[in-house]
């Protein structure tokens, strides 16, 4: 991520600085082309995740036009605060100035946006819309759970093949970067990918005389994605506020009396702003309060 020089900043208000700093572009653009992803328009890939889309195109327009409802989600989740998940649509990494701050905020929207990938990859596969991928083939045979034996049998979600793609392709431009701000974001992708596959559920079908379940038909299936929002958000209100280890490869926590985060927690390196900025033409822009505009 691109910040304006140290020594400008220091002659510009906190508030001028986070205006006018360039913020990168994300993959997250690809929302906006919906069935028209191009691999070589999509601004802000790294190479590892443009070739990727152009070996899986199809992958990518699932991605796409998944990221609608990842978005909607968020939206949803906080629908009724100050800053409501709202997006920018000239902005190419759709939330704006937002991404500038590393906050709980920005911790929230890259685990929900990692979780989208691998509901949207898993669901695809089930239904059959790709071609590298289809129902959980390791789901065979026979097995048990707490009311006894039974066969797999119907269409397992392959969620560890979303996983995995997820990893890849989300990862792959903070696994490039290294620095804390990457950290943050990959801990925070894989609350996310984790989120999802916390909600499988098994699902089964009875077969027997009169409905005397002698036999049962079972397989994996995702909850509703609204249940892996409300858990993030949950996830979001105890977000942990951290510091890089000296070995710049993990976190301990900024405050001694808060507990080390564990790898489902949401992780964030500064506090939030309040996400409004005085408006001297008020009137114009999203109002926060009287005189005062949402910031992006």
């Amino acid at each position: 991520m691109n910040f304006l020089p140290s020594g400008l900043c220091l002659y510009l208000s906190v508030a001028t600085c986070w205006l006018t700093a360039k913020v990168d572009a994300s993959w997250w653009y690809m929302g906006t082309l919906g069935s028209q992803v191009m691999c070589d328009n999509i601004p802000g890939l790294v190479n590892k995740q443009r070739q990727l889309c152009r070996q899986h195109p199809k992958v990518m327009q699932a991605i796409g036009a998944g990221i609608k409802d990842w978005i909607s989600e968020c939206q949803h989740q906080f629908r009724n605060h100050r800053w409501n998940c709202n997006t920018t649509a000239k902005d190419h990494n759709l939330f704006g100035r937002l991404l500038l701050r590393s906050s709980r905020e920005v911790a929230f929207v890259y685990a929900i946006s990692s979780a989208g990938v691998v509901y949207t990859l898993a669901r695809a596969c089930s239904q059959g819309e790709l071609d590298n991928c289809s129902c959980d083939p390791t789901k065979t045979g026979s097995s048990e759970d707490s009311k006894g034996s039974f066969n797999w049998g119907g269409c397992s979600d392959h969620v560890e093949h979303a996983i995995h793609f997820s990893q890849i392709f989300v990862d792959a431009k903070e696994r490039k970067e290294r620095d804390a701000q990457a950290l943050m974001n990959l801990h925070n992708n894989r609350a996310g990918r984790k989120a999802v596959k916390r909600f499988m559920t098994l699902q089964c079908k009875c077969h027997g005389v009169s409905g005397s379940c002698t036999v049962r038909t079972c397989w994996q299936a995702m909850a509703d994605f609204r249940r892996t929002g409300d858990h993030l958000r949950k996830r979001y209100n105890g977000a942990v506020q951290v510091t890089v280890n000296q070995y710049g490869t993990g976190f301990t926590a900024t405050h001694t009396h808060f507990k080390r985060p564990s790898k489902n927690d949401l992780v964030y390196l500064e506090d939030s702003p309040d996400y409004c900025i005085r408006d001297p033409q008020s009137g114009k822009g999203p109002i926060c309060q009287s005189g005062y505009v949402l910031l992006m």
